[in-house]
């Protein structure tokens, strides 16, 4: 499937900034990938090397390392993804989201998985017997542990909702220090078939997309760094179990 989105971020301190970016987004089953028509491959690719301890192989290989080393065993059970594809040997996928079922269809956790501009990447584990509802759908709190902007220190919490899509797609992240909400990132869309008109519209109105939403976050970075706003100290990468190769 694919999902025609408005990406909305609201950076409330100390300076109020706000962005939209209109883009798509890929919704597919782990275990299968979409395979092209050869000629429409450059515009949608899926590698096991843009998630995880970036190994080669199978997306679903990487996954499953991810989730032994914080002992998650889905026992084969059904893996959703919503992420870019690559586009014409590019991605950035700010944000990755695996849903992950074990073998009789349970939901039995949400990986969220951060990449930043640097290169670097993160997950985030989200376990349905520790979110206090019906799952990881419901709003889970997690420390901040990766940096992401520049602008911000790794402190204070996350908030997430990431249920499942369905006919709409609706994601909601804050980031929340002990003075208040800082930041939130909001992800709306509306599913199409992720058939070749589909594809081949989407990628006429939104051109080489996943450059764009990187060109995009450095374009408005420029911005806040020329409105003033002070750039934080980069920490070095802290290694994440299940995530080196």
């Amino acid at each position: 499937m694919l999902y025609e989105c408005v990406i909305t971020h609201v950076r409330r301190t100390p300076l109020r900034h706000a962005l939209r970016h209109r883009t798509y987004l890929w919704c597919v089953d782990v275990d299968g990938l979409p395979v092209l028509p050869r000629p429409l491959r450059p515009l949608a690719r899926f590698d096991a090397r843009d998630h995880f301890a970036g190994t080669p192989g199978a997306l679903r290989a990487g996954l499953d390392a991810y989730l032994a080393a914080h002992g998650v065993d889905l026992d084969g059970g059904r893996v959703v993804m919503l992420a870019h594809a690559r586009v014409f040997g590019f991605v950035f996928n700010p944000l990755s989201v695996f849903w992950c079922h074990d073998s009789s269809g349970a939901l039995v956790c949400v990986v969220a998985e951060v990449h930043n501009t640097y290169g670097q990447r993160h997950c985030y584990l989200l376990r349905a017997d520790e979110a206090g509802g019906t799952g990881p759908a419901d709003e889970v709190v997690v420390d901040k542990s990766f940096h992401v902007s520049p602008f911000f220190a790794v402190e204070g919490r996350y908030r997430m909702r990431l249920p499942l899509p369905g006919e709409r797609l609706g994601l909601t992240v804050h980031l929340e220090h002990d003075g208040g909400r800082a930041f939130t990132a909001v992800v709306r869309g509306v599913r199409r078939p992720a058939s070749v008109p589909a594809l081949l519209s989407a990628a006429v109105r939104r051109p080489w997309s996943t450059a764009a939403v990187w060109a995009g976050i450095r374009r408005h970075g420029i911005h806040l760094l020329l409105r003033g706003l002070p750039v934080q100290p980069r920490p070095g990468p802290t290694p994440q179990k299940g995530m080196l190769p």
